[in-house]
């Protein structure tokens, strides 16, 4: 039978009874809606309230609580879940067996391949500083070596400059024996002050050291000032050659000097400038170019087309008064 009676007739424990009776009845509907979204929430009871009490049962829970009353009933299995969270294991599901050793399949091969692709890099960096390492020593051998203070001079049968070692007096061209033999012998003469030290070209960023020689080992070590040829800032041909893909490609960029550009020639006492006039492109044995002049010039000798070398680039340039 419902009770009809009025608010003001009601005890103060009737009022308290009722209070918690509707606020079990929110928090059920409160816990209904959460447990829609998969949220259960670890309540409390109400004061004076024993668990049991407002723990909800399978007849009032409802069908979206049915079968969870056990688990409200007992705290140690309640979980807070954020809302709308969802479990990692239900987000991300459960991958199949087989698409899970394919990815751990895959995984290695990767993993593999770096591991190649790094030990080949570092195999060709250890190769790379060996084969630096080794031309280093050549040079260094090559500037330690004394230079001569009198030796026949080479006899010229073709520019010096070239990319590949001298070859033998049997592998001369037949043509150009007899005339080789029969080229005087000069003598290396003893270094002097007036003879050239260092080469600068401002415009392609040389600065080298000059040696006296322009053979296959004197040019490991800069560029050689041919023997026999003028000293700077005297009348007649003064000639210096250097390689230009091999030991320090010191000539490598001797094709993009430019007509009027400077080049500066250091003794042990002076400075001498020359002014660029012309530059050619000759056979490696059309060895006019070294012939003697009436003016001051410099010649500057080196092999042409870079890494090709069947030629020979010449730049000529005049002593700058």
């Amino acid at each position: 039978m419902t009770d009809r009676r009025t608010v003001g007739d009601l005890t103060v424990e009737e009022l308290e009874q009722v209070l918690v009776l509707k606020r079990r009845a929110l928090r059920r509907e409160r816990l209904r809606r959460l447990a829609q979204f998969g949220r259960v929430v670890d309540d409390l009871p109400l004061p004076g309230e024993k668990a049991s009490e407002w723990a909800p049962d399978k007849e009032t829970a409802g069908p979206e609580l049915s079968g969870t009353a056990d688990v409200y009933s007992h705290r140690s299995r309640f979980r807070a879940v954020e809302y709308g969270a969802v479990p990692d294991s239900e987000a991300q599901g459960s991958k199949p067996p087989t698409e899970q050793r394919s990815r751990s399949f895959r995984d290695r091969v990767l993993l593999g391949l770096e591991v190649l692709a790094l030990v080949g890099l570092v195999v060709i960096l250890a190769g790379s500083l060996i084969n630096l390492r080794t031309l280093n020593e050549e040079v260094a051998q090559a500037r330690e070596a004394p230079t001569p203070t009198a030796t026949p001079l080479i006899q010229v049968s073709i520019l010096p400059g070239g990319s590949s070692p001298p070859v033998a007096a049997d592998d001369i061209p037949l043509a150009y024996r007899n005339l080789v033999r029969s080229m005087p012998s000069m003598e290396v003469p003893t270094p002097s002050p007036q003879q050239p030290t260092r080469l600068i070209i401002p415009s392609i960023q040389v600065d080298t050291a000059v040696v006296q020689g322009d053979s296959w080992e004197d040019l490991k070590k800069g560029a050689g000032h041919h023997a026999g040829s003028m000293n700077p800032g005297q009348r007649g041909n003064m000639i210096i050659s250097a390689h230009n893909d091999v030991f320090g490609e010191i000539f490598r960029r001797l094709d993009q000097v430019e007509l009027e550009d400077k080049i500066t020639i250091q003794t042990r006492s002076q400075t001498f400038n020359y002014i660029v006039k012309a530059k050619r492109v000759v056979d490696p044995t059309d060895v006019s170019v070294m012939a003697p002049t009436s003016r001051p010039i410099l010649t500057l000798i080196t092999c042409y087309p870079y890494l090709v070398d069947t030629h020979r680039l010449v730049v000529i340039a005049q002593l700058d008064r």
